[in-house]
């Protein structure tokens, strides 16, 4: 019993460390993406300090957080990123995209 308790809490620590991991590894939008420049301009028009340094290196706040939420989004999400991370079903990925960007709470 103590042997798989101890292969249980290993195999959790491992995925919380890789998701960690991957959550700072973040695929950059492909250059020209109309969603991500959207997201980038709506979150600069309607929330204040994106335009500050995120702990990202070379990102503005803005930019992680749109590149977080054009990562964590599904692929045939085609709405507007800020936007959905306004609403009920974006809560949880915008509360990943705040912490990713310190920007927010």
């Amino acid at each position: 019993m103590k042997k798989l308790l101890a292969l249980a809490l290993s195999a959790a620590f491992a995925f919380a460390t890789t998701t960690a991991f991957a959550a700072d590894d973040y695929n950059a939008p492909p250059a020209g993406d109309k969603q991500y420049a959207s997201c980038i301009t709506y979150s600069n028009s309607n929330y204040e300090g994106g335009t500050a340094a995120s702990p990202v290196k070379g990102q503005s706040k803005a930019q992680a957080f749109c590149t977080c939420m054009w990562n964590e989004t599904p692929e045939d999400f085609k709405g507007s990123l800020a936007k959905f991370a306004e609403t009920s079903k974006g809560k949880a990925t915008n509360k990943i995209c705040e912490k990713h960007s310190d920007w927010g709470n």
